[in-house]
């Protein structure tokens, strides 16, 4: 259950709007819901500051349908991450408010208004097109996380004239999110450009050399630049999700 609807039913409750078993029946899923095949961490917005995620792969239609719905209940916002089209054709069909992003594959549903917090905006940047797949499962989970997002792409350093024509806004970010692959580059000279934190994520974009992300994973983690922090190769998600915890520090 999420911090905010939480505040409303006990606010209810204070209020003789809802009475005491009312709230407490829907508050019975507390701490987690067990499906059988999954067990539902609906305590987690409150410990976390969102709702839990789902991975959509290694699933069936059937499981993430059923998850989907349980969380739906539970929570305003949801999202699934890394669901293939079949799926998420049956997922759209079977629960209320869900919308599909078909390149990152990622599927979600905004069911309360969206209020962006934090100390400013995240800036995601990607090295070539072909690296939006992850840099947009990072733009949108990082939205979702209530961030202010701007998206900056295809400035990599095969033509690095792109990225300093760029330097405002990069200057400007409080939180950066680099992602590229093929050698990885990228995160090294953004973070030689700025003073704000830069988050590196790697992709398996390359020939056979760059091995599906891990050159690209070595050269970010090896970088001279300081302030660069790595996430796992294609990890856009755990990307946006450190950003938000760096952004919107209390």
């Amino acid at each position: 259950m999420e911090r905010e609807r939480l505040a409303e039913l006990l606010e209810a409750v204070r209020r003789g709007a809802c009475p005491v078993d009312e709230a407490l029946d829907r508050l019975r899923a507390l701490p987690y819901e067990d499906l059988g095949f999954a067990r539902l961490d609906h305590h987690r917005s409150l410990r976390n500051g969102f709702p839990e995620v789902v991975f959509g792969e290694g699933k069936t239609t059937e499981q993430i349908i059923a998850i989907a719905e349980r969380l739906a209940t539970a929570s305003d916002n949801v999202l699934i991450t890394r669901l293939a089209p079949g799926p998420a054709e049956h997922l759209l069909a079977a629960v209320e408010g869900f919308e599909y992003h078909a390149l990152p594959r990622v599927a979600l549903r905004r069911a309360r208004p969206i209020e962006p917090r934090g100390e400013g905006t995240v800036l995601v940047v990607s090295a070539g097109t072909a690296d939006l797949a992850v840099a947009e499962e990072a733009a949108i989970t990082a939205e979702l996380m209530a961030n202010p997002v701007e998206r900056l792409y295809d400035v990599g350093v095969s033509g690095l004239h792109r990225l300093l024509g760029e330097r405002e806004r990069l200057w400007q970010a409080a939180v950066l999110i680099v992602v590229a692959g093929m050698e990885g580059a990228l995160p090294s000279v953004v973070g030689g450009l700025v003073d704000r934190p830069v988050i590196a994520v790697p992709t398996s974009v390359g020939y056979g050399t760059s091995m599906q992300g891990l050159a690209a994973l070595l050269g970010m983690l090896n970088t001279c630049a300081s302030g660069v922090v790595v996430v796992n190769i294609d990890n856009g998600f755990g990307a946006a999700a450190a950003a938000t915890r760096i952004n919107q520090r209390r």
